[in-house]
């Protein structure tokens, strides 16, 4: 007796991902950094650190989101609604004063790990795996994190506007196209796996300006 096709059906990418990447996601929400930062026993100057590491690495990221759209196979995971880095700008601005570009300091880390997104975000699986890893990150523990800097560090609005996402109404509709997104690309099973390899590494990378921050704030 022959199964049915769909016995054979591959696994969607956005399973893949979400699947293999579950130790490394649990592995870096339970940074010291962020454990402390999201409890409260930090201070408000830690929530401006990790704001101004996120900045260059949201440069490099949506530098290559601006080069993807002419990528036939990649343009569909492109959506504007998702920049971060005027957002950014914005509470840096507020957590640093007129002249936050001269007075915040960007680690080591933070660097590396922007300097890779910079290097790699021009390949589809490599891209693949920061954009998953930054903005599905982003609409799901963020929304924590940003609940957490209001109640913890007296902030409102101002200062967690990246957390806020204006053009995207209803988060878990948006997620859910993202995914069908995900699904959609044509990858092969080489670039699955590249994909996948990339996730974790954008994951490892993360942890390391965590570490980074942890020494100078914990």
């Amino acid at each position: 007796m022959s199964l049915p096709a769909e016995e054979f059906a591959p696994v969607p990418l956005s399973a893949v991902l979400r699947q293999g990447t579950r130790d490394a996601h649990a592995g870096a929400n339970s940074e010291q950094f962020i454990e402390e930062l999201l409890s409260g026993a930090l201070t408000r100057e830690a929530h401006a650190d990790l704001t101004a590491q996120l900045l260059p690495v949201y440069e490099a990221l949506e530098e290559a989101s601006a080069a993807l759209g002419d990528d036939h196979r990649g343009a569909g995971l492109v959506f504007t609604e998702l920049a971060r880095v005027p957002a950014l700008e914005r509470d840096l601005a507020f957590l640093y004063g007129p002249g936050w570009r001269e007075e915040i300091r960007i680690l080591p880390a933070t660097h590396a790990y922007a300097d890779h997104v910079r290097e790699v975000g021009g390949s589809l699986p490599h891209y693949t795996a920061h954009s998953y890893t930054r903005y599905l990150g982003d609409l799901s523990g963020g929304q924590i994190v940003k609940r957490m800097m209001k109640e913890h560090y007296g902030l409102d609005e101002e200062g967690v506007a990246f957390y806020t996402f204006p053009d995207i109404p209803k988060v878990k509709v948006f997620k859910d196209a993202y995914r069908h997104q995900l699904d959609l690309l044509d990858l092969d099973d080489d670039e699955v796996a590249a994909t996948l390899a990339e996730t974790h590494l954008a994951f490892k990378l993360n942890r390391a300006v965590f570490t980074e921050l942890a020494a100078v704030h914990c």
